[in-house]
């Protein structure tokens, strides 16, 4: 019934209102600042508003909202909106500006919601491409060059990461940050546009995202605002599905909604908090044979993304991740997976391990959305709690080598980053996790 009157109440701004969405206003209190050993002040700056988009006139047949993602070994997957129909699904590529060796067919989509028609849609993979190296690419045959980089195929690689986003002026702040880091692939879990049934607002998210979108992989899972469904009307994830095509056929699953795909040492699963996910759903046991085929020998590092924590002391969305948590943790553990990380509370959260073999499990749902910060924790600090923040930011994790990771956590601070939070984490695998748990995997099988 909630998700219900949201869609009610939204679809009542959607037909009613020609304007951006109104801001809250909201008064930001101080808050204290509780780590593990460290006590400190900080005073959150104000919300910013959403960001206003004029109109730009360009040819039909021009590509917007171009952006990158992994599509399976050596290749990637270059997707863009054209308001001409008959623009064709090419990408023309190659290492030289303005020259192009090669040529790459792909498909193309397009979506109807109340109202709105959407572009058309264009999907097409380009490869085998070299690793670490610096691509030049053009899309449809017309409009401007685009550039991007290859992700290395062995360690070190550096992956920025912020969900939640939105299209606030501190999106654009965290966006900037992000930009301003060397990293290699981004991640995002869940909670991309915030459109909100405002079809109109997939589109500027698109645009805003662009030049850093256009130029590393974006590698993104659903979350709530992702939904969009219409009872009897609509079914969910209809504009994210056709939008943001990830590599999941390439990894074997059946849905958009979760995936896997592997980079530079590191095994990426992006799960689904809201597609089925218990004992006997297509989602668990598509992860239960993902995590099987995983040779930690070989690939050191297990990375898992999703929307919804379930390690949170913070009091919005309390106990919404408890049901995916009950039926998915096993596998997580019982695999060894190093670190999680989640969004959907508008904070930043980090986990410490009393079980030297345990998940490291960060909150990161604070890019920018409109929707504010999450100002109020549960006291006392759980003990499993080293440290929580309420405010926007972006986190860079560096896989440095098979034993170590270091971990950021950079808050936006008056525009300027500032690494508030770091931790260097070893790899279960060389801690030598994976050989006690050698019972516990046959949960696996």
């Amino acid at each position: 019934m909630k998700r219900q009157w949201i869609f009610i109440s939204s679809l009542i701004m959607a037909i009613t209102c020609t304007s951006e969405l109104m801001e809250p206003k909201l008064i930001l209190t101080v808050f204290l600042l509780i780590s593990a050993t460290v006590t400190s002040e900080y005073i959150r700056p104000p919300p910013r508003k959403t960001l206003h988009f004029p109109w730009s006139s360009r040819p039909s047949s021009h590509p917007q909202q171009v952006h990158i993602s992994l599509a399976g070994d050596k290749h990637i997957r270059v997707s863009w909106v054209t308001d001409d129909k008959s623009s064709l699904s090419t990408v023309e590529y190659g290492t030289s500006p303005g020259r192009y060796s090669a040529i790459s067919h792909g498909e193309s989509t397009s979506y109807s919601y109340l109202l709105y028609s959407s572009g058309k849609i264009h999907h097409t993979v380009i490869g085998p491409l070299e690793p670490s190296t610096v691509y030049f690419y053009r899309c449809g045959g017309q409009g401007p060059e685009f550039q991007l980089k290859t992700p290395p195929a062995q360690l070190p690689i550096t992956f920025a990461v912020a969900g939640d986003l939105g299209q606030t002026g501190w999106t654009k702040s965290t966006l900037d940050h992000i930009d301003q880091c060397k990293y290699d692939v981004h991640l995002l879990p869940g909670d991309l546009s915030y459109a909100d049934y405002m079809q109109h607002r997939w589109d500027t998210f698109g645009e805003l995202v662009q030049p850093l979108a256009s130029a590393r992989p974006w590698m993104v899972t659903e979350g709530n605002h992702e939904e969009e469904s219409i009872p009897i009307i609509k079914d969910g994830f209809q504009s994210y599905n056709s939008r943001w095509k990830m590599p999941f056929e390439e990894s074997g699953s059946s849905s958009n909604l979760y995936y896997s795909f592997e980079v530079g040492g590191a095994h990426v699963i992006m799960l689904g908090s809201y597609t089925d996910y218990d004992e006997y759903s297509e989602q668990y046991n598509w992860l239960k044979a993902d995590l099987a085929k995983v040779d930690r020998k070989q690939i050191p590092w297990l990375l898992v993304l999703f929307h919804v924590p379930w390690y949170n002391s913070n009091h919005a969305h309390q106990g919404e991740g408890d049901g995916m948590m009950a039926a998915i943790e096993p596998l997580i553990y019982a695999a060894g997976v190093d670190i999680v990380l989640a969004g959907h509370v508008h904070a930043y959260e980090r986990t410490g391990n009393s079980d030297p073999c345990g998940t490291v499990h960060i909150t990161i749902g604070d890019g920018g959305n409109r929707e504010g910060l999450a100002p109020k924790y549960i006291n006392p600090q759980p003990e499993w709690s080293v440290f929580r923040e309420a405010s926007f930011g972006h986190g860079e994790l560096k896989l440095v080598n098979s034993t170590h990771a270091y971990w950021t956590w950079h808050r936006n601070d008056d525009d300027e980053p500032v690494r508030s939070d770091q931790v260097w984490i070893t790899s279960l695998v060389s801690s030598g996790c994976l050989d006690g748990k050698r019972q516990l995997r046959k949960i696996l099988m």
